[in-house]
């Protein structure tokens, strides 16, 4: 009988831990794959300005390029939203004159990839002037590049975001846009991370948009209810960017 009871508390010793693996596992990757579709009716529905060529680079990232630009973007998504959700805003941006590349990233989460922007310059040298931005989680992690490779970027862009760094002895412009009725982002931290920005921030407020109005992919847990269109909350959005960067001294090729 001792026997017994000591094979058994073996067994057990190798079975709970397995079994709680397991649980753990399988929450994990229900979690991971719980995520934001991209509206893909909404997105074909979507017109620019005018048509920009589209690829797609061999790590994955999306490239909007209206030709002859000296301007670039790269851009992190938001938080276990499906990428794709942003093509309509990066070719609002591009029709401005913009070269925009939008990364994808594991598991929809930019935490997974940091660095994702790296490369990405290398890729285009005719480029002249470097931004980069994100939304949500995509913006607090575009400021870890930043801090990253100081002097390599002329601007953050911070979509319903703040900075996860301190940026505030850093020489690079910060624009700062975020909807009115937004109840997602966390106003008390976006209010306190202001002390991580260079004084020279610029702060635009969109009337009547809400935190998921910047992609196409729905309604957005939490959120308020916007009194805008996502349609027109990117587009306010596109000329925000495009009259900042103008402001700053770059200008893109003329639209």
């Amino acid at each position: 009988m001792r026997r017994d009871g000591r094979r058994r508390k073996r067994i057990l010793w190798i079975v709970i831990p397995v079994a709680v693996f397991a649980l753990l596992l399988c929450a994990s990757l229900i979690y991971l794959e719980s995520y934001y579709h991209a509206d893909d009716d909404a997105i074909a529905a979507f017109s620019a300005d005018r048509a920009v060529a589209e690829w797609t680079l061999a790590g994955g990232e999306m490239v909007f390029d209206p030709g002859s630009a000296k301007i670039g973007l790269i851009f992190y998504p938001g938080g276990k939203v499906d990428a794709t959700a942003y093509v309509p805003l990066m070719r609002a941006l591009s029709s401005n004159g913009f070269l925009c590349v939008l990364c994808k990233m594991p598991f929809r989460l930019a935490v997974f990839d940091t660095h994702a922007a790296d490369g990405v310059r290398e890729a285009f040298p005719e480029i002249e002037h470097w931004y980069i931005g994100g939304h949500s989680l995509g913006g607090a992690v575009a400021s870890i590049e930043v801090k990253a490779h100081p002097g390599s970027y002329e601007g953050m862009i911070l979509l319903a975001s703040f900075s996860n760094e301190d940026l505030s002895g850093e020489s690079v412009r910060v624009l700062s846009i975020y909807g009115s009725e937004d109840q997602v982002l966390n106003r008390d931290k976006y209010e306190a991370a202001k002390a991580k920005l260079p004084n020279t921030v610029t702060e635009k407020i969109i009337a009547g948009g809400c935190h998921a109005g910047f992609g196409m992919y729905g309604a957005q847990d939490g959120d308020g209810t916007p009194a805008i269109t996502s349609e027109e909350q990117i587009l306010f959005t596109a000329q925000m960017i495009a009259d900042w960067i103008e402001e700053g001294g770059a200008y893109a090729e003329d639209s």
